[in-house]
């Protein structure tokens, strides 16, 4: 009896009435907010509110150009094909960030922020090329050099392609790095040494020594050449890495102002191979 009840045609006929006016009810919001998407799209779109100018400013070395077109190429465009990527309120800030750093690896720090509603404000700092990193192999000598040279700025990170120089302008540094050999752009120079090195450089720049190239094998020892000829490598300094520096520097001093060194090192300077203090207060040393 319940069942029938249940079954009546008034009461399956009521429910199938429920049934329409609750599809009525939800087609009516779909559409309803399908109108305040489309109203919120067609204002997005309006010009007041859409970037039409870009700012480069803080570039150096880097064309303002080729930033202008990494800036362009990310906010062309809408998301989910409704709302531009020029919209004042909706730029890619984020990504147009990490895009520069990743493609231009000379770019330190970016900031990109609306000036206004309609000028988007692109501020670059460049880093700045202290010194080279020229590969693996030690190549010193000018008529050999074929090897191409990476710019390092003062934090031991690794960026754009260097020019030939001669003469030794920069000083440079060998040795192994994590990124790829053929393009280490990207990488640090050994990142816990590198600042413990140019504090070690500018020691001996005080005490009359003069390094142009750091060279860091796999077994860590570390090869400071002091000089180069047309014809030769020069002397070199050897050391390992994880050594204390300031030592370093203490026995290098002690040797160069105890005889027979002390002259030597300023009359046969040229013959000069090496001093080596990988062994703790034995210092080491050989001449041609």
């Amino acid at each position: 009896m319940q069942k029938s009840v249940l079954n009546s045609p008034r009461l399956l006929e009521l429910k199938k009435k429920r049934r329409i006016t609750l599809m009525r009810k939800i087609f009516f919001i779909i559409f309803l907010l399908f109108l305040v998407l489309v109203g919120l799209s067609f204002l997005s779109k309006w010009e007041n509110f859409n970037i039409s100018d870009i700012e480069i400013s803080g570039n150096k070395i880097i064309e303002t150009k080729v930033i202008e077109d990494v800036v362009k190429e990310n906010i062309s465009g809408n998301y989910f094909w409704f709302f531009p990527k020029t919209n004042f309120l909706f730029y890619p800030q984020n990504k147009i960030e990490i895009e520069l750093k990743d493609k231009f690896k000379r770019i330190k720090n970016v900031f990109v922020n609306d000036k206004n509603i309609k000028t988007l404000s692109v501020l670059v700092e460049e880093r700045t090329a202290l010194y080279t990193y020229c590969g693996v192999a030690v190549d010193l000598v000018p008529e050999l050099q074929n090897q191409k040279c990476y710019f390092i700025d003062e934090d031991g990170y690794i960026f754009d392609e260097a020019p030939y120089f001669s003469g030794g302008i920069y000083l440079k540094f060998y040795g192994v790095v994590d990124n790829n050999e053929e393009n280490p752009s990207g990488s640090y120079f050994f990142p816990s040494y590198f600042k413990k090195l140019i504090t070690l450089k500018e020691t001996l720049n005080k005490i009359g020594i003069k390094p142009v190239a750091f060279s860091i094998e796999d077994n860590k020892d570390v090869n400071v050449f002091l000089s180069f000829s047309s014809t030769q490598i020069g002397p070199k300094i050897i050391f390992k890495l994880d050594s204390d520096f300031e030592k370093i520097i203490e026995n290098l001093q002690s040797v160069l102002t105890t005889e027979p060194l002390q002259t030597e090192f300023k009359t046969k300077y040229s013959s000069l191979l090496y001093i080596d203090l990988r062994f703790g207060n034995k210092v080491y040393y050989k001449f041609r």
